[in-house]
C-alpha cells in the first residue's frame, strides 16, 4: 500500500512539473526557471526516498563548462538538476518516454541518435556553440549505464564541444549510498530492467543517499582523448573516496554496535 502510494505521489508530481514547465516558464527569467527546476528536482528526490549530499560544492563552474558524470541510472539526472540545474546531452529514445520525455525537451536537453555519424556531428557543432556562449551542458561520456561500483571507459566524442569552444571541464561523481551507509545499486538502470522494473527497484530501496562530489575543474586547452583520460581518472578517484568513506563509516557504526551490545 505504501509502495503504491508513493507511486501515485511520484506521477502526481511528475504531472505537476508538466504544469509548471507549460505555465511559468514562458514568463519566467533564466534564473527562475533554474529554481523552479531545482526544487522540483530536489523534491523527485524526496519523493523517490532520496537525499541529496554535496561534497566540494566550491569547485563549481556555472558558465560556460562541459559537465561530465558518471552514469548509473535515469535518476542521475534529477540528482544532478537537484545541485545545479543543467541542460543534458541524451540518447533519442528518452524523448519518446511518457512525461518525462516531455519535460527533458522542454528543459533544452539535446537528443542525439548515436547511431547516426552525421548527428553526432551536428550535436558536436550545437554543444560548442552553447559553450562559447557561456552556457553549461552535461554529458554522460561512459555512453551508457553501469551498476555505479567502477567506471566504464570514457568515451572521447563528446570533449571535442570543449576543445572547439575553448571551454573548462568539471567532473563530477554520482554515488548512491543505502540507510546502512553502504554503497547501493538500487538505483541503477541496466541489463534488460524497464523503466518501471527500475523505478520499482529504487521505491523498494529504501532511504538512499546521492552523493555528488564536485571534482575540480579541467584547463581549456587539452585534446579531447587527454580530457577523455583526465575526466575518467579524476571521477574515478572521486569514486574511490567516497567509497572508502561509506567502509569507514560501515565499520565505526558496527564498532558501535558491538560496544552498545556488550
Amino acid at each position: 500500500m505504501k509502495h503504491a502510494l508513493r507511486k501515485v505521489r511520484l506521477v502526481t508530481h511528475l504531472l505537476h512539473g508538466m504544469w509548471v514547465v507549460a505555465t511559468r516558464f514562458p514568463k519566467a527569467s533564466a534564473e527562475q526557471r533554474r529554481a523552479l527546476n531545482r526544487a522540483w528536482s530536489l523534491k523527485m528526490l524526496r519523493l523517490c526516498g532520496m537525499q541529496l549530499v554535496v561534497h566540494n560544492d566550491g569547485a563549481r563552474l556555472d558558465h560556460g563548462a562541459l559537465v561530465v558524470a558518471n552514469h548509473i541510472s535515469w535518476i542521475d539526472i534529477y540528482v544532478i538538476n537537484a545541485w545545479r540545474p543543467t541542460p543534458f546531452v541524451s540518447k533519442a529514445e528518452i524523448r519518446q518516454w511518457p512525461v518525462v520525455g516531455w519535460l527533458a525537451q522542454q528543459l533544452d536537453t539535446v537528443f542525439i541518435q548515436r547511431e547516426k555519424r552525421s548527428d553526432a556531428k551536428r550535436i558536436m557543432h550545437e554543444l560548442s556553440d552553447r559553450l562559447a556562449a557561456g552556457e553549461l551542458m552535461c554529458v554522460f561520456p561512459e555512453g551508457t549505464t553501469s551498476n555505479g561500483l567502477a567506471l566504464l571507459p570514457f568515451h572521447a566524442n563528446m570533449f571535442q564541444a570543449a576543445v572547439s569552444a575553448g571551454a573548462p571541464v568539471q567532473p563530477v561523481c554520482i554515488m548512491y549510498e543505502d540507510a546502512l551507509g553502504r554503497q547501493s545499486t538500487a538505483p541503477a538502470y541496466i541489463d534488460d530492467l524497464s523503466l518501471a522494473d527500475s523505478l520499482n527497484l529504487l521505491l523498494q530501496g529504501g532511504p538512499l543517499a546521492a552523493h555528488v562530489y564536485v571534482c575540480e575543474p579541467l584547463a581549456p586547452g587539452a585534446d579531447r582523448r587527454t580530457l577523455a583520460a583526465q575526466s575518467e581518472e579524476t571521477i574515478g578517484v572521486a569514486l574511490s573516496d567516497l567509497q572508502s568513506r561509506r567502509i569507514k563509516a560501515a565499520h565505526a557504526l558496527a564498532a558501535a554496535t558491538l560496544v552498545l551490545m556488550k
